[in-house]
């Protein structure tokens, strides 16, 4: 059957950008990998070259994902599953970019669009260090640009899931007898962004909180840089600025979001102490702390063990919250929480394998 109406450009574009983001993330983390095994030869800098056109490529692929997918959002393209399950036709067009990272798959595209852009920042300014860090940070994306992939790999009785694409089809994925109309998309309305968060906060609370977030894997990036390079102490003083600014929006972000529960439910709203509230609690408190030992081995050549430490835990307690936040292992005791969509093992190796990472080079490297 042909169907009218279907705006199916968006779908391709953005599977399109899916594919070639993971594709190309995996590319520069193995060119910036190898940059940093030959440096100091005539080799590296070709790498580099190379690092740096599939960084940009990545990150193409990253805006334009996230371009397609808001414009889809805008035009109330309800054909597609994720427009259908965040906007509707009275929902106010200052709300769009809320039920746009109201959903997992929005929020994982806003958690790479920051990596992209703060690893601009490592490109301009820190040209020893940029190999070894961002081909840490891209790893990461290429892990998070796997949770939209959306492929199902059969082994035998069972199906493994790999991802949740955002821009499926909803009649590929409801079988309705509505989809036997060639004209569905004139009947179909969206189901729209929760009341309780058409509110201010839902539009300033999210991007800053994950910014937050984002901006963390820079101080682990440069800690398993040194480790990688051996240069214990060389990557402290670039790494400065970076755990300073981490600390301070990951900080911003959380007093955000408690602002915003004292308005939404009084003061007892504050101390409710949600278990994710805490869990982006805890990974603040061990990133302050790894400022402090940071700042005393900067100035006097101590600490560098614990600051090694404090960076590696503070990154892999962000993944932490966020296997927690969305496994759906707390559905039932957090408001934050997402409802589970079959990414739980995808996650479980999201957090272990940067931990292992961390943990082998801090074993064998220092």
């Amino acid at each position: 059957m042909e169907y009218l109406g279907e705006h199916l450009w968006v779908g391709t574009v953005g599977h399109l950008s899916i594919i070639m983001g993971f594709v190309a993330s995996l590319f520069t983390a193995f060119t910036y990998y190898r940059c940093t095994q030959t440096r100091g030869t005539e080799l590296s800098e070709g790498w580099r070259t190379l690092g740096r056109i599939g960084w940009m490529v990545h990150s193409v692929c990253v805006f334009s994902l996230f371009g397609v997918i808001l414009y889809a959002m805008s035009q109330y393209y309800y054909e597609y599953q994720y427009v259908q399950a965040h906007v509707s036709d009275d929902l106010p067009m200052r709300y769009i970019l809320s039920a746009f990272w109201e959903g997992q798959e929005g929020s994982f595209m806003l958690w790479m669009i920051w990596h992209a852009v703060l690893g601009m920042f490592v490109w301009r300014r820190d040209y020893k260090w940029e190999s070894p860090v961002l081909a840490v940070v891209v790893l990461i994306n290429a892990v998070i640009f796997s949770m939209l992939l959306g492929l199902y790999i059969d082994f035998g009785d069972s199906v493994f899931k790999i991802g949740a694409n955002p821009t499926l089809l909803l009649r590929n994925v409801l079988e309705l007898p509505l989809f036997m109309n060639a004209d569905y998309t004139s009947l179909i309305t969206g189901n729209g962004l929760n009341p309780l968060l058409q509110n201010y906060w839902m539009t300033i609370h999210p991007p800053m909180l994950f910014l937050g977030f984002a901006s963390t894997a820079f101080p682990f990036a440069f800690a398993i840089a040194g480790l990688w390079t051996g240069d214990h102490k060389g990557w402290l003083k670039p790494a400065t600025n970076w755990s300073l600014f981490s600390a301070g929006v990951l900080g911003t972000g959380i007093l955000m979001g408690a602002i915003w529960a004292y308005e939404a439910l009084s003061f007892g709203g504050y101390w409710a102490w949600d278990p994710v509230e805490n869990a982006s609690l805890v990974p603040w408190m061990l990133l302050v702390a790894g400022v402090h030992t940071h700042l005393i081995a900067r100035n006097s050549g101590y600490a560098i063990r614990s600051t090694y430490l404090f960076y590696i835990l503070t990154f892999v307690f962000i993944l932490y919250s966020t296997y927690l936040t969305r496994s759906g292992v707390l559905g039932e005791t957090s408001v934050h929480a997402f409802t589970e969509m079959g990414l739980g093992y995808q996650l479980v190796f999201f957090v272990l394998f940067f931990l292992l990472l961390g943990i082998v080079l801090y074993i064998y490297r220092y």
